[in-house]
This record gives C-alpha cells, sequence and structure tokens, in this order.
C-alpha cells in the first residue's frame, strides 16, 4: 500500500519576494533556556505568509500562476528563522508577523534546501525583533518522551500549542522533493496546515521543525529532527547549500534462507546484498553488484540495511546523511568469500535531480515552428502525464542504466502550436528526441543549435524514438511561421535554455 503524506502548508488566495544572501547562521545571544517564559518563547515564533508563482509546464513561456499560503517560523540567532522550504518555495514575497503583533515584516530567502525542506529567512529590517530570545537546537527525543507542537495552523489567525508523544524514529520520504528520505520523527499529534516550519520543543529546546502529516492516519504528525536541522546549518556556513553526498548503492535485504545459503551467510551474519552501483556515485569502482555490504564506519549493517545509532534501529544511509561532500567513509563487504574492506571519499550527484520536483525556477523550452520542446524532469512528466512507453523507460532508467552519461536532456515534443507549417503533426506529442538532421541530441542547448543551423538545409528532420517516419519542417517560410505562431499564442520569447 502507497503511504500518501502531506506538506502542512496552509493555502490561501495570492500573496509576494525570494532573494538571495550569504549570511551564515551565528550562536545566539539570546537563547532559550528551559525557564525562560512561555510568552518569551512565542514571540520568537512567527506566522510566514507567503506570495508564490508557480512556473507553468504545460506553457512554459508564460509566467505561471499566483497562490500563496501560511506557515511558521521561528528565530535561532540574529536575524536567522528557520522553517520550512516548502513554505517558501517559488515565493515572490515574503511576510513574517510576530506573536500578538498585527505588523508584516518583509522577510527574503536566504538559503533554501529542497532536499530536506529547510529554508532559512532574514528580515528587511530585524530592528524590532532585537530583544527577542533566540531557540537553542537541541537533541533527538527519545521514544515515549513527550513534545511540544508550537506554530499557526488553519482554524485561526493565533498562535497554536499541541502536545504529543514521540511514536517512531525512522527513514522515511519527505514529501516536498518526493524524491528523498531522511530521517524522521513521528508523534501522535497533528501537523496540520499552517503548522508547517514551527519548532517542536521539548525541555525548552527544538527538538524538531513541523513538516509533513500522514493523510490516512489520524493524529500522526512527522518532525525533522536536529541532525537533519544541523547539517542543513552546517552546510550553508560557508554562504551557500550544497545538497546530500549519495552512497550510490542499490541495496536487497537478504531475509530469504536459500539466498542467504549461497551467498554463504549464516542466520546471524551481517549484511546486505549489493544489487547494483550506480556509474559515476561514490561507490563506484569501490563496491559491485554481488558484494555483501556488512558495515559502514564501523556500523554494522542488518540484514534488512539497518544500523544501530544511539541506541535507535535506523537504515544504513543514515551514515551518509550525516556526512558531507568530501568526506571519508569506511566500507565493509565481502566478495566471492573474501573479506574488504575500502574507503571511499563521498560525492553528490547531480543526475539524481531528475526524480526531485523543482523550484523556483523557470522551465526551459524550445520553440520551432511550433513544436515545444521541453527536457524531462518530475515537474514535466507530472504536469503533461506522460504515457509514451519509451518515454517512462528513458525517464526511470536514466540513473540506474546511466543514460545521463551521453544525454544530459531527454528532450520532449511536448504540445504543437497548430499552425499550416506543422499541420499533421500533432500525432508525434509526448515523444522523446532522438536525432536532428542525423545528430543524436544530448540536451537542450545541442537542440537549439540543431534547429537554427547557421547554413540551413532546405529541411530539418527530427527522429523521434520509436517512431520510424521522421518529423519534417521546411527552412523555407519558418521564420514567417514562426513570427505568426508568437502572435497567435501569445508566445513572447521562442525559448528559454536554462534555468
Amino acid at each position: 500500500m502507497k503511504l500518501l503524506f502531506t506538506c502542512a502548508t496552509a493555502l490561501v488566495g495570492y500573496l509576494c519576494t525570494q532573494d538571495t544572501a550569504t549570511a551564515a547562521p551565528n550562536k545566539a545571544q539570546h537563547t532559550v533556556t528551559a525557564s525562560a517564559s512561555k510568552a518569551d518563547i512565542y514571540k520568537s515564533i512567527v506566522r510566514i505568509e507567503v506570495a508564490s508563482q508557480v512556473p507553468d509546464y504545460k506553457t512554459p513561456w508564460n509566467a505561471g500562476r499566483f497562490s500563496g499560503g501560511t506557515g511558521t517560523g521561528f528565530l535561532i540567532g540574529e536575524n536567522q528563522f528557520l522553517t520550512n522550504a516548502h513554505v517558501v518555495s517559488n515565493a515572490r514575497r515574503v511576510l513574517i508577523t510576530m506573536h500578538g503583533s498585527s505588523r508584516k515584516h518583509q522577510a527574503r530567502v536566504v538559503h533554501v534546501a529542497h532536499d530536506c525542506d529547510l529554508a532559512l529567512l532574514e528580515l528587511i529590517d530585524f530592528s524590532p525583533f532585537d530583544d527577542l530570545a533566540y531557540l537553542e537546537i537541541g537533541s533527538i527525543p527519545k521514544l515515549e518522551s513527550e513534545v511540544r507542537v508550537i506554530g499557526y495552523p488553519m482554524g485561526g489567525e493565533r498562535i497554536s500549542v499541541t502536545r504529543g508523544v514521540v511514536s517512531r524514529i525512522d527513514f522515511r520520504p519527505y514529501a516536498h522533493s518526493r524524491a528523498d528520505s531522511h530521517l524522521v520523527v513521528q508523534i501522535d499529534a497533528a501537523i496540520n496546515p499552517g503548522n508547517s516550519g514551527g519548532p517542536v520543543l521539548q525541555s525548552g529546546k527544538v527538538a524538531g521543525v513541523a513538516f509533513q502529516g500522514l493523510t490516512q492516519a489520524d493524529n500522526t504528525g512527522y518532525m525533522i529532527p536536529t541532525p537533519v536541522v544541523k547539517r542543513f546549518l552546517k552546510d550553508i556556513e560557508d554562504g551557500s547549500y550544497d545538497s546530500y553526498a549519495d552512497l550510490g548503492v542499490y541495496d536487497f535485504a537478504l531475509f530469504n534462507p536459500a539466498m542467504r545459503k549461497i551467498y554463504n551467510l549464516q542466520p546471524n551474519d551481517p549484511g546486505v546484498l549489493v544489487s547494483s552501483v550506480t556509474t559515476g556515485s561514490s561507490s563506484s569502482g569501490t563496491l559491485k553488484e554481488g558484494d555483501i555490504l556488512t558495515a559502514i564506519d564501523g556500523y554494522s549493517v542488518d540484514s534488512s540495511g539497518n544500523i544501530s545509532i544511539a541506541g535507535e534501529r535506523v537504515n544504513m544511509n543514515e551514515i551518509i546523511e550525516r556526512k558531507f561532500a568530501g568526506d571519508k567513509v569506511k566500507l565493509d563487504f565481502t566478495r566471492d568469500g573474501k573479506k574488504l574492506s575500502k574507503e571511499i571519499s563521498l560525492k553528490t550527484f547531480p543526475p539524481s535531480s531528475m526524480y526531485s520536483v523543482h523550484y523556483g525556477k523557470k522551465p526551459r523550452y524550445l520553440i520551432q515552428g511550433g513544436l515545444v520542446f521541453q527536457p524531462l524532469n518530475r515537474n514535466l512528466y507530472s504536469a503533461h502525464k506522460l504515457k509514451n512507453p519509451r518515454v517512462r523507460r528513458l525517464y526511470s532508467d536514466y540513473v540506474k542504466e546511466g543514460i545521463y552519461k551521453e544525454r544530459k536532456d531527454i528532450l520532449i515534443l511536448t504540445r504543437v502550436l497548430d499552425d499550416p507549417i506543422n499541420s499533421a503533426l500533432s500525432g508525434y506529442v509526448g515523444s522523446a528526441v532522438k536525432s536532428i538532421n542525423g545528430v543524436d541530441v544530448t540536451d537542450i542547448q545541442q537542440a537549439h543549435d540543431l534547429l537554427n543551423p547557421t547554413d540551413p538545409p532546405e529541411f530539418i528532420e527530427i527522429v523521434l524514438e520509436g517512431i520510424h517516419r521522421p518529423l519534417i519542417l521546411p527552412i523555407k517560410g519558418l521564420a514567417e511561421a514562426n513570427q505568426r505562431i508568437s502572435k497567435n499564442y501569445g508566445v513572447h520569447k521562442a525559448n528559454n535554455l536554462s534555468n
């Protein structure tokens, strides 16, 4: 059964800026302690209103629709407010309101990490908040311990406080990016729309950041635990966010007795099967298919791929989660019955962004003769509900089969803007471009150059994956057709080749 997670941002009619700066968090002088009054803590927890502009992947030349929402944030340092990335995604204007005040203060996004759903904001004018206490980041709460969730959920304008008990510590998907999994803490208190970005407190310290709920269960909420928060804050100390490193290993649990016998494993022997290794990843050239990974940095990996950290069983990738690109990791594994141990250097893996939702970026596209071409990614896949089996295979195998090594972009014909120059070509929509004038297409910039040659031939021939009859555009009359199409369809710009 597929579990559905929802981000807890309350949607409103519309609202509006996103700017980037290089401020990094510093330690606070006014740190909240367990003895601090509730009034002090509440003033440091703010309501965030966001006006956003959502990119339109169906008509990428348009600006996109306006939307907005509300969330929660809290003060962790001088002019540093922590919240969720999904609260401020695609933001055009961000306003912060202090508890007990009606005044709205203009803010801007300083750093945003969509892969772990965290963001740091700052005010244009921080002076009204000068005397407020800063909330201190604590540690992971224990199972069965009580926590307080504070925020501005839907149902009212004032601050809300609920209590819950920590019921699970796990490694789960983050709904915001739809592609990343990290450590989460489950509590038996609802995380409602508007709670997003609010602190979850224990003993006066931040135990986590509220961020999503489970749609199939009542009073089940999730918070981002402090190891994830601290890693984000550490990452941005140099003025930029560099994302997570990736081990690049697909593993398979070794529960089946017959499989364990084949690999000469006793019932209590540790290890998971390495089913494949992504080419170009951190483990490429060290691990290979058929290895049994038994330990990471000295932490024994059990047959389900879990390790024990601080008394809790968590996914083995939690070791990698707490490290950064360039850090070393020791891998213990067996190959053909021989025990081996090697050290690898971790690195990020940009091709995996194919499967993440993209925010704050204008869609890339290219139009020629009314044919609209767009690079394949998760946003495009969802917007156009692509059904072509070849496109689906290119998408699913992009990383695992190493397609990214030869094709930086998978270019899709997403639409035909009807015009006499492209009559009877609509049946090609939804297919991937293989070649243009005999040259295999590898990215959108190259495709643009091929569709706009300096020495144009009589025809442009476009071959699509799985379609034997090529798509033909005549050069004669193409310039006039482009002008006519732009006027008829309101296309103010014929292409956007970069984000």
